[in-house]
């Protein structure tokens, strides 16, 4: 599938849309502009997608245009009459099934001349109207199926940079590839005028003969079209390798001349320009008809504006944070805090108690995870994505994200991390599959989540002041950046494109809300709560036996050595899988103090709270992980935020060192 248009109708925004993170860029036969190509799911169907460069006709070819239309016509399959020629095709690529023509919606009867131009070349066309926008701001009335009627072909308004009609269009191009060998193409209601067609009869006789058809591989109407309005390309090649018909060409287009107001080739452009002129004048009228409502422009601006969008992302980012980090502490001091207050006092030395103990704070560890952060976040995000809002959002940081080798729609799910890894990780799977999948979910696990961000505001706050708290949290991006680029090689990117659907806006139901927040959350109850209480009773056992002497020696290598910590924070670090919370909670016990700076420098408190930001974030999140991708993946996520735990925590760590050694 190409892609074709002229300069500034829009074909780029539409190719950027849909590309996917990994695109090719290549010369057609090794010279003129690059062409890019991507693969491009739509619906079930994978497509080759093909932006060539623009082209702004027919009519007289340069060099580029004549590359360009080598490709449409030919492929890699080059003719007989181009065996000759020095550039020769370099690379495999197939001329196109289906010509995605973008026209531009303010400046119609220039594109419609251009459309004209095309349509001899007999591929079926799909016809983006695209700036649809700015011709209703000019208060210009196309009608969209008289258009289409006229043209013989689908036409879709579009307005690109804003992601707005591409998913239709799309869905178009593919249906009109799977009909094309099934149906005639639809003659379009312009064809050529009657005076001209009686003149182009002796030369279309010419570009039938059998010969000339063998060697040019060329649909007879275009190069009848080449032929009587050119003196380029397609008449060279005829003088160079058919003399005989070349001088019957030019006794016919003598004849044509002179029965002719004009020359030939004046009268066929003129007469092109008059059918675009009528088609254009039948078409369009000035009006309001099909405007959309004030409200909604705004929006769409807010949203979806190339530069303005960001300031509408902004502010869905925000009333996420605002979830994160007033609503979900919020509901998380009304009651998991009070649920912890209530069970604290008692501390039972029995067997039997601790093992209830810790059955209980499995479901307090449950309802901790649920009540504040999972049901409200999830609740947002399907408010978001019902209303429309979120796809927009998806749309505006798509290209930002493709440095990740992921698509824009895991943008509030990102986001949702930083609240609570879990229902992030639901999220991901609603918005992405496979690859993307992956990849997302490995990267959401480097987050801070609220519980470690506590952590991080509480101890870095009071022990490394304001600029190393917003050091530590400057990390995380650093970070996520350098491990996507890591798992890029694991999972290389042969993700295809995807086509950003923007539905219209909708007030979200009630009924639909608590639907899809309960078909995304239920998961938690039968995945999470077992392996909480089972890691809760495992923990409490290992505790009532003593074995924290043989945990922290065990763990010597890496938190005395490797760390620089003292050996008795090895249990607080490996408890703090059940919920980081409970980490800063045993250090105090470990160390026998809440002032921290009595017993650990500065280093020592910064290279632990950075271990505790990228280590493992907790028993739900790696169960969540065990859903969604399997025991492998699930186990090599530990791993990897392991090892980048401790890269990262050494490299803070050995310069802080250097640094107080120095000073």
């Amino acid at each position: 599938m190409a892609i074709v248009g002229r300069t500034g109708s829009g074909k780029t925004s539409i190719f950027r849309a849909a590309a996917s993170t990994c695109t090719r860029h290549e010369r057609l036969a090794g010279i003129g502009a690059a062409y890019e190509e991507c693969l491009v799911e739509v619906g079930i169907d994978q497509i080759s997608l093909v932006a060539l460069p623009a082209i702004d006709g027919f009519h007289h070819l340069d060099e580029d245009s004549r590359v360009t239309l080598k490709y449409l016509l030919w492929g890699d399959r080059w003719p007989a009459i181009a065996e000759h020629e020095a550039h020769q095709p370099e690379g495999a690529f197939a001329a196109p099934d289906v010509l995605l023509v973008v026209m531009d919606a303010t400046a119609l009867e220039r594109d419609l001349e251009f459309a004209l131009e095309l349509m001899p070349l007999g591929r079926p066309m799909v016809f983006a109207l695209n700036r649809m926008d700015e011709a209703r701001a000019r208060r210009r009335f196309i009608n969209v199926r008289a258009l289409s009627a006229k043209l013989g072909a689908p036409v879709v308004p579009t307005v690109a940079h804003m992601g707005i009609g591409l998913a239709d269009l799309f869905t178009a191009t593919v249906r009109v590839a799977r009909e094309a060998g099934s149906t005639h193409l639809q003659s379009p209601a312009c064809p050529t005028s009657l005076h001209i067609e009686a003149q182009l009869r002796a030369i279309g006789d010419i570009a039938r003969q059998p010969d000339i058809v063998a060697a040019f591989a060329v649909p007879e109407a275009l190069l009848t079209q080449q032929l009587a309005e050119n003196d380029d390309y397609f008449a060279q090649e005829l003088e160079a390798h058919f003399p005989g018909q070349y001088a019957a060409l030019l006794t016919a287009r003598a004849a044509a001349d002179a029965a002719l107001p004009r020359p030939l080739a004046d009268e066929i452009h003129a007469d092109r320009h008059h059918r675009a002129a009528l088609c254009y004048e039948a078409v369009t009228r000035p009006s309001q008809e099909g405007a959309q409502p004030r409200w909604q422009l705004w929006a769409d601006d807010l949203f979806l504006h190339p530069r303005w969008g960001f300031v509408g992302t902004l502010a869905v980012f925000a009333l996420v944070l605002f979830f994160v980090f007033e609503v979900s502490a919020f509901l998380d001091r009304l009651t998991v805090a009070r649920m912890i207050a209530w069970a604290e006092p008692w501390q039972p030395t029995d067997l039997a108690g601790v093992l209830v103990r810790a059955v209980l704070d499995g479901f307090i560890g449950l309802a901790g995870i649920v009540i504040p952060y999972m049901i409200p976040l999830v609740l947002l995000l399907v408010w978001l994505e019902e209303s429309g809002i979120m796809h927009r959002v998806a749309f505006v940081v798509d290209r930002g994200f493709h440095r990740l080798g992921l698509h824009g729609g895991v943008a509030l799910p990102f986001l949702m991390g930083l609240g609570c890894n879990v229902p992030a990780l639901a999220a991901t799977a609603a918005v992405t599959h496979g690859r993307d999948r992956t990849v997302a979910s490995l990267l959401i696990t480097f987050l801070p989540c609220s519980a470690r961000s506590a952590i991080i505001l509480a101890v870095g706050g009071k022990y490394l002041g304001g600029f190393g708290v917003f050091g530590l949290f400057m990390l995380a991006p650093v970070v996520v950046s350098l491990v996507g680029k890591l798992l890029k090689r694991r999972y290389p990117e042969t993700t295809p494109g995807m086509i950003q659907e923007i539905p219209a806006y909708a007030v979200p139901t009630l009924r639909a809300l608590l639907a899809n927040t309960w078909e995304r959350s239920r998961d938690i109850v039968t995945i999470v709560l077992p392996l909480l209480v089972a890691g809760s009773v495992v923990l409490a056992l290992l505790g009532h036996y003593g074995a924290d002497a043989w945990i922290n020696l065990a763990l010597t290598p890496v938190t005395g050595w490797w760390l620089g910590l003292p050996v008795v924070l090895g249990v607080p670090i490996l408890f703090g899988v059940l919920r980081k919370e409970l980490s800063l909670l045993m250090v105090f016990q470990a160390l026998g103090t809440q002032e921290l700076a009595t017993v650990l420098d500065t280093t020592q408190i910064a290279t632990f709270l950075v271990f505790l930001i990228f280590y493992v974030p907790c028993v739900s999140t790696f169960a969540m992980m065990l859903k969604l991708l399997g025991r492998r993946d699930a186990l090599y996520s530990v791993m990897l935020s392991i090892g980048v735990a401790l890269v990262v925590a050494a490299a803070v760590r050995w310069p802080l060192e250097l640094a107080s050694w120095v000073l």
